[in-house]
């Protein structure tokens, strides 16, 4: 697991095996690869890091995923595997002076004939500038570099690093394998977890995928000495409340607000409702998810529902009334509206293509028949002659053109024969076939 059997300071090589008193989660690091859990599909004989073991080459990578599932355990026993010197810094506690004293460490054992793996922890904590200080270093092989971060790579490293590392993504631990992490922790202690078998299960799911924060609640329980075996109901009681892993400003906030939207568009309204549960209950501003309900409203319903909308803005007056947690009703409340109303993107794809035709064409002139004429000159010539005021047509429509001269009509907008737009689409043709009568 990811940051469970870190040094507290850059070591060379594994550390010597944790002492009885130490944290249950140093006692149980692993000891060889094979005993990662949960990271099967990069540790085993035809993963990427199991390859390169097998090899004994390993190149630059950055180890992608989150908390506690096994990143700077993979790291500390990559060296070990390949027999490279171990050196390990933290972005958190490290500045351009570690920086210095790691790459000449290097530069030194690598002129001894060692090789150096340099373990960077939460390595997208440094900014720009300092990850380009890595990539001479990592081009001249005095470093073969091991980033761990739980940020996307994407977003948060150089485009130049990136190019010199290979990206490998840890999957969060499922509860199989959680469970064999309680497995060990029972058979190190001795003693089974003061639990009932629903309240084993409850606590892995508390754990959310994080190795180190179920160890954690582990050893908390061994602390206590209960002496009966607790229920579910007994161990929240005992036990914080694990908060959601969301940071609103990264890439947890994308990953949600991107899967409630596509949920919305799939007219799941279960699935939509929960995952706007996950981003309030984990701190979301609800006036965010009330930006994007309206935004939502607009690009995938449209017209097939024009109540959509009304709904949207409806809920976010009654969130500013009403405040949290009663407010919050009113998000649900639109959230499932729009889940359940039928879906046209034909007002995005039509506002799409008409401005990108205006800015092709930005300089004609509509026609002069429709232009207001303010003044004599206008008039003299030719603003609003002829025009045809259509509320004096017959029908109300007088099937004009409207479109510059040089220009052909366009279709941008194309309503779909779903919802209120099924309405739309006759009154299109009704409209369509007047105005060929009357142009014809």
């Amino acid at each position: 697991m990811e940051d469970l059997f870190a040094d507290d300071d850059a070591g060379h090589g594994p550390p010597d095996h944790p002492t009885d008193d130490a944290p249950l989660a140093d006692r149980l690091r692993p000891a060889k690869l094979d005993d990662i859990i949960g990271q099967e599909h990069l540790t085993g004989p035809e993963g990427a890091i199991g390859r390169m073991v097998a090899a004994g080459r390993l190149t630059s990578m950055i180890l992608w995923g989150p908390p506690g599932t096994g990143k700077t355990s993979i790291a500390r026993l990559l060296a070990d595997s390949v027999g490279m010197r171990f050196a390990a810094i933290s972005a958190v506690f490290s500045g351009v002076a570690d920086l210095k004293k790691a790459f000449a460490e290097a530069e030194g054992m690598q002129k001894a004939g060692r090789k150096t793996l340099l373990f960077v922890d939460e390595i997208h904590r440094f900014n720009r500038a300092q990850q380009d200080g890595f990539l001479p270093f990592v081009e001249r092989g005095t470093v073969t570099l091991v980033g761990a971060t739980t940020e996307n790579p994407s977003f948060a490293l150089n485009a130049a690093l990136l190019s010199r590392a290979q990206v490998l993504i840890l999957h969060r631990l499922d509860a199989e394998a959680l469970s064999k992490l309680l497995d060990r922790a029972e058979a190190l202690t001795g003693r089974p977890l003061p639990l009932d078998a629903d309240a084993r299960a409850a606590l892995v799911a508390s754990a959310d995928g994080d190795g180190r924060f179920l160890l954690n609640q582990a050893e908390t329980l061994y602390a206590a000495n209960i002496d009966a075996p607790l229920d579910p109901a007994a161990l929240g009681q005992f036990l914080q409340r694990r908060v959601a892993v969301y940071d609103k400003d990264r890439d947890g906030h994308y990953n949600l607000i991107s899967a409630l939207h596509k949920s919305l568009r799939g007219s799941d309204p279960q699935a939509s409702l929960y995952y706007l549960a996950r981003m309030l209950t984990a701190g979301e501003e609800p006036l965010y998810v009330l930006r994007r309900l309206v935004r939502f409203a607009s690009e995938d319903i449209g017209l097939a529902d024009p109540q959509a909308l009304v709904q949207c803005l409806a809920a976010k007056d009654a969130y500013d009334f009403l405040g949290s947690p009663e407010g919050e009703l009113a998000i649900v409340q639109a959230c499932l509206y729009c889940a359940t109303a039928p879906k046209s993107n034909a007002a995005y794809k039509a506002q799409k293509a008409a401005f990108r035709n205006a800015r092709e064409t930005g300089s004609l002139m509509p026609p002069a028949n429709i232009l207001n004429a303010p003044t004599k000159l206008m008039k003299d010539v030719g603003y609003g002659k002829d025009y045809a005021y259509d509320h004096d047509a017959e029908g109300g429509f007088s099937g004009a053109n409207y479109w510059p001269a040089e220009m052909e009509p366009q279709d941008y907008y194309k309503p779909v024969p779903r919802g209120f737009e099924r309405q739309v689409i006759e009154r299109m043709e009704w409209w369509a076939k007047k105005r060929a009568e009357k142009q014809g």
